[in-house]
């Protein structure tokens, strides 16, 4: 008999939806062609992928021509840091700042940037893991080029004060990137609203398909292109189009902002359920801001047990979560956003995070509290 699986783990992807999937298919195998061919097949093609971002920019609130398609947020986040320090380059100004619990996509792009030499500042987040905007105003100087700060954190879902560090950027005339890729699609995004300049995200987080994503930039900001080739993307992004992908990023983000009330309300729900179950177990620390989070994201850390070893425990049981970052997954160091919200290794790496959609159901959200209750009583033995 097949096990059972209960599916904890959509902060590292989702579920592709239904609505996603039918969108998607006449785009495999009936309006196949280029977008850039001349024919009538390929006019159709061209049509669905401006369908697609006028869509998207009106959901977001900008003009279709501040949306290039990318191939996820990874890809995303390297081409809006390395665009801005370009500019910063030309203008002289070589400091960007950001934070120590940023996605790998910016820190090891930040990485790169410093060698080239720029000097990168990166805040710490307090105990809840939210960086404040007096943080943000008190790091900038006449040399900054860039802020870049996520959205919301992919471990332990706190949402960052994004429209106030957008605002004292708008301020100070200085760029302002945000990763939104945990954050779209789970809350209301207004670029305009935010004061955001650039920002990115992957449809994979919202189910729609993977390897699809884009990225925000206001039409003042000259982008730089990581891929040369053809003319696609207002010559930004060399390579056909992924229509599929792109079509089906469309659907899924379109029916994720009409069902964000329901859904929000839904899975917080769960995620309350899960949060005073796991708080009963003894030894066990929440992670991260009760308040300004994500409706789905639960981190905990349980004194005196190994986060591997109660992950692998769990997975025997069908539980599908993560001990962190699923992109930093197998890698025995602990969390490097866990341990820059002041935790020690030992609780960094006693950790589970726990990401719950609206496919889940109170009954799954039961089992996982005992399952885990169990999983933490038979390692401290």
């Amino acid at each position: 008999m097949e096990m059972q699986f209960i599916y904890a783990d959509n902060a590292a992807t989702t579920k592709m939806s239904d609505v996603a999937v039918k969108a998607m298919l006449p785009y495999l195998q009936e309006i196949y062609a280029n977008p850039s061919s001349v024919h009538i097949l390929g006019q159709r093609s061209a049509a669905a992928l401006f369908s697609a971002r006028q869509q998207l920019a009106q959901l977001l609130n900008c003009a279709p021509k501040e949306l290039f398609f990318t191939s996820g947020g990874s890809e995303a986040d390297n081409q809006a840091l390395i665009s801005a320090a370009a500019i910063g380059r030309q203008q002289g100004k070589r400091h960007i700042i950001s934070t120590a619990m940023e996605h790998h996509a910016i820190l090891h792009t930040l990485e790169v940037l410093e060698e080239q030499g720029f000097t990168v500042t990166l805040l710490r987040p307090q105990k809840d893991g939210i960086v404040s905007a007096a943080q943000v105003a008190a790091a900038l100087t006449d040399a900054t080029c860039l802020v870049s700060v996520m959205y919301a954190n992919n471990e332990t879902g706190a949402i960052q004060p994004i429209k106030e560090i957008g605002a004292l950027c708008r301020q100070r005339g200085v760029l302002f990137h945000t990763d939104a890729v945990q954050a779209a699609g789970h809350v209301d995004i207004d670029v305009q609203r935010d004061n955001i300049d650039m920002l990115s995200l992957s449809a994979h987080k919202f189910h729609g398909p993977k390897g699809v994503g884009l990225l925000f930039a206001k039409s003042s900001i000259q982008l730089t292109s990581l891929i040369r080739g053809g003319g696609q993307e207002r010559g930004k992004r060399a390579g056909t189009e992924n229509l599929p992908g792109i079509v089906g990023l469309a659907a899924a983000f379109k029916d994720a902002q009409e069902q964000l009330a329901d859904n929000t309300a839904y899975i917080t729900k769960l995620r309350d359920a899960l949060r005073a179950g796991l708080e009963q177990i003894p030894g066990a620390s929440f992670n991260g801001s009760r308040e300004h989070c994500l409706p789905g994201t639960v981190n905990y850390s349980f004194q005196g047990v190994n986060g591997e070893a109660l992950l692998s425990l769990l997975a025997n049981a069908g539980i599908c979560c993560s001990s962190g970052s699923a992109c930093s997954a197998g890698s025995l160091e602990p969390s490097h956003v866990l341990l820059a919200l002041g935790l020690s290794r030992d609780m960094a790496q006693g950790a589970l995070r726990f990401s719950l959609c609206a496919y889940n159901t109170m009954d799954e959200v039961q089992t996982i509290i005992n399952k885990v209750a169990d999983a933490v009583k038979h390692l401290r033995r």
